[in-house]
């Protein structure tokens, strides 16, 4: 079956290996070993590193499209927030003013600005399932009318990449409002329950990093059953020579259509589960900047890898979390500046380098190998 392909593949295998030890390993230095000891994880770096992992999940997203289809997607914080106004929308639900039947009615935010009816597409998102299902829906049906207007138009290369850019700013500047009925400016704060369980309870914490490290796994197996796809192979064909593609019959712009989709849903799921871990979502995240942040990611880890965008990911948001402590006002100064040496030294980023130095090991043992044959 196609999506249990990547399990014969050794950097699959290598990478879900990496993720499970590590989770275990975060997991149990906070249960298991005491909070006074050096190696305890305490339950922020627990939800620093489950903000990491949704962090990785939105660069692999990226990178599908980008380094197997040649779309430089300037927009997927626009889906990244969509998912994560999804899950807003349900943990504000939980907090409102009681019904009869002791159903959430109005947001604590709607009450203050005293708003008398709920808004229509509000309805059902009390229920954790549909705005489960609402974090993936939404963003995917965005990519679908607008990558079908798009490619179907033969909107390509840096146009592209300016109108992803503009679609994610017009979303920005729409949900400042507060007539949107998304908490304007301030967005969606103050959770308290996620299914039940207190969302600042130490558990909740470790069961949202658990989430965010199992989606992970799951949306890279997803991207590489992909990518190792005839699919796949049609994808690459339209990055490295899209007329010709188009000569040899392919329809490219359902494969654009449906790989651009994908990558939508994943984003939205990412933002679903960073939500309840950071506290808060507000038109930022539709910020033009933070998406070409996400871009730097999977350039620093390398293009076309996949495993290389959560390299990326994670090591940036770490720098990012450090320099900021140290210098905050220069951290973009910093980010661009890496940006260029990544460009410069590295343009096929550090999964690239490892690739190389993986090669010329190889080669080496040949080497060795022959001299030895030689030799006897």
């Amino acid at each position: 079956m196609w999506l249990t392909r990547p399990f014969s593949e050794r950097s699959t295998l290598v990478f879900m290996a990496v993720l499970v030890a590590a989770m275990a390993l975060v997991v149990a230095a906070n249960l298991l070993i005491p909070a006074d000891h050096p190696l305890h994880v305490s339950t922020y770096t627990v939800t620093l590193l489950g903000k990491y992992l949704c962090y990785a999940l939105l660069a692999v997203a990226v990178d599908l499209v980008w380094g197997y289809l040649g779309i430089l997607s300037l927009g997927h914080g626009a889906f990244f927030a969509l998912g994560g106004y999804a899950m807003g929308m349900y943990l504000m639900r939980q907090i409102g003013d009681r019904g009869v039947y002791g159903d959430p009615v109005l947001p604590d935010f709607m009450v203050f600005l005293d708003w008398d009816t709920l808004p229509w597409y509000w309805q059902g998102f009390d229920m954790a399932g549909f705005a489960f299902l609402m974090a993936m829906l939404v963003p995917g049906v965005l990519a679908l009318v607008f990558g079908f207007l798009a490619f179907r138009s033969r909107v390509t290369g840096v146009y592209l990449s300016i109108i992803t850019q503009a679609l994610t700013f017009a979303l920005m500047l729409a949900f400042f409002r507060n007539e949107m009925g998304f908490g304007g400016n301030n967005g969606l704060t103050d959770f308290k329950e996620l299914l039940g369980f207190n969302i600042a309870a130490d558990s909740t914490r470790i069961g949202l990093f658990i989430a965010s490290g199992l989606a992970l796994g799951l949306g890279y197996v997803l991207c590489r059953a992909i990518v190792a796809s005839k699919l796949g192979r049609v994808c690459v064909a339209v990055r490295d020579a899209e007329a010709r593609t188009r000569f040899l019959g392919y329809r490219v712009e359902r494969y654009q259509l449906f790989v651009f989709v994908i990558s939508a849903m994943l984003a939205g799921v990412a933002g679903a589960l960073y939500v309840p871990q950071v506290g808060i979502i507000n038109p930022s995240e539709f910020s033009p900047l933070f998406s070409i942040e996400v871009v730097i990611w999977v350039a620093l880890g390398g293009r076309a890898t996949l495993y290389g965008a959560v390299i990326g990911a994670l090591v940036v948001n770490y720098a990012k979390s450090v320099f900021t402590g140290v210098m905050p006002e220069a951290w973009l100064f910093a980010l661009g500046a890496l940006f260029i040496l990544v460009t410069v030294l590295l343009p096929r980023g550090i999964a690239g380098l490892l690739r190389q130095r993986q090669r010329g090991d190889e080669e080496m043992q040949d080497e060795t190998a022959l001299t030895r044959e030689v030799g006897a």
